[in-house]
Parts: structure tokens; C-alpha cells; sequence
């Protein structure tokens, strides 16, 4: 499970079959401390993130199934859930709580 934060949008005039009306959005992916590691990142939407929101997201082959409609799309990170709650424990472990259906943004 990878954590990233939303920076913003991309836009791409041209999309390959199976990727149009997907929106694309710039995240920055961050470690378990939610430190940001690396630079940022174009991710495939499916959950209806905005700018900001902490994200789960999932890369590779997961992240082609994670496509609503089309399989095996050619998307390599995509954006799979929004946390509502992220508990740290004294020991450095976190649970988080993904609320199920739609988040109040979309």
C-alpha cells in the first residue's frame, strides 16, 4: 500500500483507447511517516480525489485492474481510495479507516 497526496491535475489533449474521461491528477507519493519521497507523479482517478486528500494508491498491474470499465488499460499508478482517518500508534504502526461509497467532494 502506497500513500500520496494530491498537488493537482494533468491534462493530456490526446488519450489511448480505454482512457478517455479518466482523470489524471499530479500526486506527490509519501513513506509511512507521510514524508514526501521522490517527485511527484501523474496517477489514474477512480475514486474522485481533489487537491490535498491523502490517497491509496497502487501501482502496476493493480493499478490497470483498479479501472472502472476497460481491463488492462495502459495505466501504471492509480488512486484507489481517499483516507478519512489515519491513527499513528506509539509504535511508529497506523491503522486507517477508508469510509465506504462517496465522499462528500464528489
Amino acid at each position: 500500500m502506497l500513500f500520496g497526496r494530491v498537488h493537482g491535475t494533468a491534462v493530456c489533449t490526446m488519450k489511448i483507447a480505454g482512457t478517455e474521461g479518466l482523470k489524471l491528477l499530479v500526486v506527490q507519493p509519501l513513506n509511512r511517516r507521510l514524508e514526501p519521497v521522490g517527485a511527484l507523479q501523474v496517477a489514474a482517478d477512480v475514486v474522485q480525489a481533489g487537491v490535498g486528500d491523502l490517497c491509496v494508491m497502487v501501482r502496476s498491474r493493480e493499478a490497470a485492474l483498479a479501472m472502472p470499465e476497460i481491463r488492462f488499460v495502459p495505466v501504471d499508478l492509480a488512486l484507489i481510495g481517499i483516507v478519512d482517518e489515519l491513527n499513528v500508534k506509539a509504535d511508529g504502526t497506523f491503522d486507517l479507516v477508508m469510509k465506504k461509497g462517496t465522499n462528500s467532494y464528489t
